[in-house]
């Protein structure tokens, strides 16, 4: 899973897979659902996320994660 932000253009998008999404589905105004061939969620895209999150800080709770990368 990766945290991919934009600052040029405020949104954040959580890519939860490596495969490719084929299908997007706006659930709120400016938070869109991306969806594989098989219909399982792939990725969610946040618009104006400074606008509606707090980016200041990640908190994560017992995540089994092998490699963590700071960039």
């Amino acid at each position: 899973m990766k945290l991919l932000y934009d600052r040029m253009t405020d949104s954040l998008y959580i890519d939860l897979n490596a495969k490719p999404g084929v299908d997007s589905l706006e659930v709120a105004d400016g938070v869109v659902l991306d969806v594989d061939a098989d219909g399982r969620l792939v990725g969610i895209d946040i618009q104006r996320a400074s606008m509606v999150l707090d980016l200041s800080t990640l908190e994560t709770r017992d995540v089994p994660a092998l490699n963590v990368t700071l960039a």
